[in-house]
């Protein structure tokens, strides 16, 4: 069974978004249950090479960008599942840029299948707690919806060519 998960605030310069599809150790109320992903969650769907898809609000046919084309870009670090997706040229491309800037589509969300063994559930006082701690990513999402709060989006028209990685390092240098 395929799991949708959504998080909070993007951003996008007209061609290309970044932000985190999920953050580490945030806790989402998801109506019957808290969840909560844990760091590494996503290490072995990233070790593995399978394609995973960045869709706008989870429609399979608004198709953004994907691992196998090089046109989306995965990564775990200590905060969470970063990403950095070139926007296609199409009508779905061009509407999720003016929608990431003005506002309307702030978050993130992700689609994914739980391996056996991969959340632990617990319960804390009246509340049930669910542990992500490896699942299999199928895709990510931008949407104007998320579950999870904190995560993040932003567009910026810097040529594809500066990785966003880059960019990252010399503003942590500055700082």
């Amino acid at each position: 069974m395929l799991e949708i998960r959504s998080t909070g605030s993007l951003r996008s310069n007209g061609k290309t978004l970044h932000g985190y599809a999920a953050k580490y150790n945030s806790e989402a109320d998801l109506g019957g249950f808290v969840e909560v992903i844990r760091n590494g969650a996503f290490r072995k769907s990233l070790e593995s090479g399978s394609n995973i898809r960045a869709l706008a609000e989870h429609q399979g046919t608004a198709l953004l960008g994907t691992t196998r084309g090089g046109t989306l870009k995965l990564k775990e670090d200590a905060h969470g599942l970063a990403f950095e997706l070139a926007l296609p040229d199409t009508s779905h491309g061009r509407d999720l840029a003016i929608l990431v800037d003005r506002g309307d589509v702030a978050g993130c969300s992700f689609g994914f299948r739980v391996p056996e063994g991969g959340d632990r559930w617990e319960e804390r006082g009246s509340t049930l707690v669910r542990e992500l701690l490896n699942v299999d990513l199928v895709e990510i999402t931008l949407t104007s919806d998320p579950a999870y709060q904190d995560t993040t989006v932003a567009l910026r028209n810097m040529p594809i060519t500066q990785s966003f990685w880059d960019m990252n390092a010399a503003w942590l240098q500055t700082t």
